[in-house]
């Protein structure tokens, strides 16, 4: 059964960092394109980064240059660097996987797998 396990969250002030991880179980994690999303209760869920099985990762305009994707395919891992966090990114952040092939890196249609989520709360 496949299975996303994330971690990392939690809290911090405006212009701190988080490093979060998604552990991957089930399936060839190797082989598959990840992502993370992050969705306020009431919004929309949001594509926040991604990285395909060749490790080419697509950001978010608004993440860019601040958030960092990898995966440790050797561990089944994937992570995600945050730095300078703002307020409004205050929400419940949660990794998705997909066998791919992947068109559009940032859409939740994309992704056959889900995690089941964890906060970061960022305060000002």
């Amino acid at each position: 059964e496949e299975q996303l396990v994330e971690s990392g969250g939690g809290s911090v002030q405006t212009g701190g960092s988080l490093r979060l991880s998604c552990a991957g179980s089930g399936f060839t994690f190797s082989t598959y394109a990840m992502a993370w999303f992050r969705q306020v209760p009431g919004q929309v869920r949001e594509g926040v980064a991604a990285v395909d099985s060749d490790g080419s990762a697509t950001y978010a305009d608004s993440v860019k240059d601040r958030f960092t994707i990898s995966r440790d395919n050797a561990k089944d891992t994937l992570y995600l660097h945050m730095n300078s966090l703002k307020p409004a990114e205050t929400a419940v952040y949660c990794c998705a996987a997909s066998p791919g092939p992947v068109i559009n890196r940032l859409a939740t249609w994309e992704y056959n797998y889900w995690g089941q989520g964890t906060q970061v709360t960022v305060s000002s």
